[in-house]
């Protein structure tokens, strides 16, 4: 079975469980710069450059993702969001692209094969490809609502450095997540899907859309509904949403995707929203309680904990969905159908 066959069979018998935060663990331990920096004589402070620790203090990393399986994740999604040439540039560490994706996503394989060796349950690995801080389709310039810092051509090279990486590290799928504008995404696509060409294989995508407004909309100003419309050719094997605004704001977005939507609906909010100090207060079986809510009314495949989640949280979730049956994945009629902001379905 190819690696998209074996996660649809698993998916097929209940509803799987990704992992949760790495952003607000990793503060937990409360690392200095030095901790970052390493031996690696970067020129700029490394405080806060969590990427880099698959390769100056793995043993970060590696102590959350066990935590995480030990909660009960099916899926771990690699340490490597802002591991990209744009993002990395902040910190002088551009040229260390290749080497913290490909650490990051061995770390996560070895991990993942471990604890699927204990009990045979399979374990996967989700190659975590962030936005960057560059957008597609907007200006930064006010006074030139035309200029763009990158062009499409540049940002796909960008993902499709790091995503060869991920998929040599062992990868088993490439998720493009947070998505806040759409051409970011697409470009983020093209780049999996030559890779997965010049590999000579299927590489599997998952897309996850952040929402900017409680209109539902991302910042590039797409709806969820032309979203999908959008990447449906890419035939990710899921898509859904992530961070935004925490899961009770994403009640309605949730239930849209998983009506239209012919692939799988992964979901993993952030634990509420930050109060006045940047901490999550929400608690794990609150969390639990509001997605559990999703899944009895059958509107997922794969639920988990973005900013905020911790190991509490990813227990209390796969404690609450356990014995519910997952979504199942509609036929919906084959109509043409296009995107702009909005969606537009053409009579067939």
């Amino acid at each position: 079975m190819t690696i998209r066959e074996t996660f649809l069979a698993e998916a097929a018998k209940r509803i799987l469980i990704t992992d949760g935060a790495f952003g607000t663990e990793i503060q937990n331990w409360k690392l200095s710069e030095a901790d970052y920096a390493g031996s690696l004589g970067l020129a700029k402070d490394q405080k806060g450059n969590n990427d880099i620790l698959a390769l100056t203090k793995p043993e970060v990393p590696e102590t959350i993702h066990r935590a995480y399986f030990e909660a009960g994740a099916d899926i771990a999604e690699t340490n490597t969001f802002s591991a990209n040439r744009i993002s990395q540039a902040d910190y002088a560490a551009e040229g260390l692209v290749r080497e913290i994706n490909l650490e990051s996503a061995r770390l996560a394989r070895r991990i993942a094969d471990e604890y699927q060796a204990k009990d045979g349950r399979p374990r996967f690995v989700a190659g975590a490809v962030g936005p960057t801080n560059k957008t597609l389709s907007l200006s930064p310039d006010v006074n030139d609502p035309g200029f763009r810092e990158i062009d499409f051509d540049y940002l796909k090279d960008v993902y499709r450095e790091q995503i060869n990486a991920l998929l040599e590290g062992g990868a088993d799928f490439i998720l493009i997540e947070t998505v806040f504008d759409t051409l970011n995404a697409k470009a983020g696509i093209m780049a999996v899907l030559e890779a997965g060409d010049a590999l000579g294989r299927d590489v599997p995508i998952m897309l996850s859309m952040t929402l900017t407004d409680l209109s539902g909309r991302n910042l590039s100003g797409h709806t969820v509904e032309a979203f999908w419309h959008a990447v449906r050719h890419a035939r990710p094997v899921t898509i859904g949403l992530n961070c935004s605004f925490g899961a009770e704001q994403l009640r309605p977005h949730v239930r849209t995707l998983s009506q239209i939507c012919d692939t799988l609906i992964m979901v993993y909010p952030n634990a509420g929203l930050p109060n006045e100090l940047g901490e999550y207060d929400e608690a794990p079986y609150t969390t639990a309680g509001l997605v559990g809510e999703w899944a009895q009314a059958g509107q997922v495949n794969v639920l988990g904990g973005c900013c905020g989640s911790t190991p509490a949280h990813i227990k209390a979730i796969a404690d609450g969905v356990a014995g519910l049956a997952p979504r199942a994945v509609p036929m919906p009629p084959i109509v043409t159908r296009l995107a702009g902001l909005e969606p537009m379905t053409m009579a067939a």
